[in-house]
């Protein structure tokens, strides 16, 4: 049996529990988080919002609020995690300050894209942090680059049984992404959102993250494509130097 610890932080508390309740018994209202935690419905308002927030939470159309991606199990990712997450920030932050957009690195982990850590730019009109949340591969522009990297058996038996993939299609635009060497996310996440990412190789040529600009719609310009790419692999050329 755990023991209370001496010096109990409620409110880390009152969030992990509503975590666990989320992800063990369905959705909640807010009002029903309230109850359950005793707690006033502005603070478990509060609570939910910091947990949607990081991933924990996801607000459906209801109004009711249930478990989010984080709290999904997940597939184990190969790619070295905690020497990304070491070696990465340093460059990441140089290519927000030279091109100011934001800046995501990620892995996958099975048909998941999972966010390594986030640099933001300081423009007003700005995609904020991604780090510690999952999207499907499929979707996103850093997953698109890495599921390009498989062979058509792997990508075949990675989705085979999911209803959310239209296969041939997706084969189809992993072509494309593999011809240009970059894949384009255009709000298929978020609406208003666009990112481009490019693949970080590996000592041995295969890439073990990817590295991508995330942006608002208002500001993605196809002209400036080929200038935000080159940026991109300069700065993953970088990294995988760095984990070398």
């Amino acid at each position: 049996m755990q023991n209370e610890p001496q010096y109990r932080i409620t409110s880390v508390d009152h969030a992990l529990h509503l975590a666990l309740l989320l992800q063990q018994e369905g959705p909640l209202r807010v009002s029903d988080a309230a109850a359950r935690l005793a707690v006033s419905v502005s603070t478990a308002h509060r609570l939910l919002g910091m947990l949607v927030y990081r991933g924990f939470a996801h607000q459906r159309a209801d109004r009711r609020y249930e478990a989010g991606d984080v709290l999904r199990p997940a597939a184990a990712t190969p790619a070295p995690v905690a020497l990304l997450r070491q070696v990465a920030p340093p460059y990441m932050q140089r290519l927000v300050d030279r091109v100011q957009e934001s800046v995501n690195l990620c892995v996958r982990a099975g048909t998941e894209t999972r966010f390594l850590a986030t640099a933001e730019c300081t423009q007003v009109l700005r995609v904020g942090s991604r780090a510690a949340r999952t999207l499907p591969a499929h979707l996103t522009s850093g997953g698109r680059i890495l599921l390009a990297a498989l062979s058509v058996d792997e990508l075949t038996a990675l989705y085979d049984g999911d209803d959310r993939v239209d296969l041939p299609r997706l084969g189809r635009n992993l072509a494309l992404v593999r011809e240009r060497g970059f894949a384009i996310n255009d709000q298929n996440t978020e609406a208003g959102l666009t990112a481009i990412a490019v693949e970080v190789p590996g000592s041995d040529g295969q890439p073990v993250a990817a590295l991508a600009f995330a942006m608002p719609s208002v500001r993605f310009s196809r002209d400036r494509l080929p200038e935000w790419v080159s940026a991109l692999r300069v700065t993953a050329t970088e990294i995988t130097n760095a984990l070398a």
